[in-house]
């Protein structure tokens, strides 16, 4: 294959994953026509890029008020102590979620570089069950965190590239 051909072929799939990343609920045909592809192209590239891992799912951004939830951000900093394979694999199995006697939804957990270094979005119903949430994770890893920080997030702007169809809500918190 050429290199313009993989260059060609990069180039459409950052399209694709534009288009995707504005809208995943776009149909294949309404993502073809916009990007002036064929349908076969659009469908033939998404599924390598879901091969490949680039495409991890597809999800709905949800507005956790009107399903009678709350968001909270949980901040961890680890401790200089090694992290043993037994909990490396929980984590890797999510064991946190299935342990957790609380029903929480976790939406993002990413580690990071900075002041702390795991950072877990999730929802939860109230704030009593975000800190038993908490409460048990830093059970579940004493030893190996030295810190935690539990932040409730008040309104959204922007989520998944998706700005809040009720955006002049964020008036409100700025009224004195």
């Amino acid at each position: 294959m050429a290199k313009s051909s993989v260059k060609q072929i990069k180039v459409d799939e950052k399209r694709i994953l534009g288009v995707l990343a504005k809208n995943a609920n776009k149909s294949i045909n309404d993502i073809a026509k916009s990007l002036g592809f064929s349908r076969q192209k659009v469908w033939r590239v998404m599924n390598s890029l879901e091969k490949n891992n680039t495409i991890w799912g597809y999800v709905a951004v949800i507005d956790e008020e009107k399903v009678d939830k709350k968001s909270y951000i949980l901040l961890v900093k680890r401790s200089t102590k090694p992290v043993e394979q037994e909990l490396l694999n929980h984590i890797i199995k999510r064991e946190l979620v299935k342990r957790t006697e609380t029903k929480i939804d976790i939406t993002n957990s990413m580690f990071t570089h900075g002041s702390y270094d795991w950072i877990i979005y999730f929802n939860a119903y109230d704030l009593k069950q975000a800190k038993q949430f908490q409460e048990h994770f830093n059970k579940l890893y004493e030893g190996f965190i030295i810190e935690t920080q539990l932040i409730e997030k008040l309104f959204t702007v922007v989520s998944c590239g998706v700005t809040n169809p009720e955006i002049k809500k964020l008036n409100d918190f700025f009224k004195i």
